[in-house]
């Protein structure tokens, strides 16, 4: 299957699983969007890309920062006039996060204004370009911590793991995940959501013993390729063996 006429946007994108998503998709072909907050590590992160002969272009995504969100739907619409691929991929682990009943309001606040609002407004904003290409693909990036299943599951392998405003913000991905594909189902967009498990990246400093970037990145660039035949409003850990998640 050809790819080269396709744009993706992958948020988060100049470190750790989403340069990796960035980078494989660019290697088929695909123009991406390297969504950043940070200008210089978003750039050198396009640069990179670039060097090995991808379509890469930096583009400044900061989910706490509105303005930049529909600045850089403005800026893709005029320059390719659609999107054909969303990665939900940004977002934040507070390291004062923590159980309910001593985790502070602010810290859960400022959790879900990254994790879930500022990914529901890059949705939201680049929605009217995706229903402009052909069949577009919206992947968001969850994790099991997000299961409600698992989390009540004492002989789960993380369910020590009990950060209320992560694991609340990604169970609220996940609840976005199936609304928005409930809403468009009568079109050709597909919306799913991966789980890239424990993954070695900075996103929680100090962790070891996760698994390599590309194996976190596996599922989501599976979903985001996949074709008219392929689902929609599901919770995948390894897609390439249909393993889903649950909810």
């Amino acid at each position: 299957m050809s790819y080269s006429n396709k744009i993706a946007l992958i948020t988060g994108a100049n470190k750790g699983i989403g340069f990796e998503i960035a980078t494989k998709l660019g290697r088929k072909g695909i123009k991406v969007y390297i969504g950043a907050r940070n200008a210089d590590r978003g750039e050198a992160a396009a640069q990179k890309l670039r060097n090995e002969g991808i379509a890469a272009q930096f583009i400044l995504v900061d989910l706490n920062n509105y303005d930049s969100i529909y600045s850089a739907a403005e800026s893709i619409k005029l320059i390719d006039g659609r999107l054909d691929i969303l990665v939900n991929n940004a977002g934040i682990i507070d390291p004062n996060d923590g159980i309910p009943s001593s985790t502070s309001i602010n810290t859960v606040k400022n959790t879900f204004d990254t994790n879930f609002f500022g990914t529901l407004a890059v949705t939201q904003a680049m929605l009217p370009l995706l229903k402009d290409a052909p069949a577009a693909r919206i992947v968001n990036i969850s994790s099991g911590l997000g299961s409600i299943t698992l989390n009540e599951d004492p002989d789960w392998a993380f369910a020590g793991t009990k950060l209320i405003g992560y694991n609340t913000s990604k169970a609220a991905i996940n609840m976005l995940t199936v609304q928005l594909a409930w809403e468009l189902k009568d079109t050709a967009i597909k919306v799913n959501a991966a789980n890239p498990n424990f993954t070695d990246t900075d996103l929680v400093p100090g962790a070891v013993g996760g698994r390599p970037i590309s194996e976190g990145a596996k599922t989501a660039i599976s979903l985001a390729l996949i074709g008219e035949d392929g689902p929609t409003g599901k919770f995948f850990e390894d897609f390439d063996t249909k393993e889903e998640v649950p909810w």
